[in-house]
């Protein structure tokens, strides 16, 4: 059974900033061999955090709406985990989408 899944990564692009196109193609990319379907991406840009945590001030935005087995998440965080462009990652399920002929039947 495959669920929906909003996946919000935060890349590490100082000192890079024309490549993130590029950096965002390649994830794309590794959700597509990892076997999850990408609905949509949305560039976010590029925002200010907070409070620093870590090295990093700053970071690129971008939000990935994909669908996919449940263990997907796993695989997807241990990859993404050894990428050194991901600096942050979060991923929450999404209710399945309903289609227009179920709603109004309803």
């Amino acid at each position: 059974m495959k669920n929906r899944y909003e996946a919000l990564l935060i890349l590490n692009i100082k000192g890079k900033e024309e490549s993130a196109k590029e950096v965002i193609e390649r994830l794309e990319k590794s959700f597509a061999a990892e076997g999850a379907k990408v609905e949509q991406v949305q560039r976010l840009d590029k925002r200010q955090f907070t409070y620093a945590a870590g090295a990093l001030d700053s970071g690129y935005y971008v939000n990935f709406i994909f669908e996919g087995a449940p263990e997907i998440i796993e695989k997807l965080k241990a990859k993404f985990h050894l990428d050194e462009d991901v600096y942050r990652q979060h991923y929450v399920r999404l209710k399945a989408r309903t289609s227009i002929a179920a709603a109004t039947a309803a």
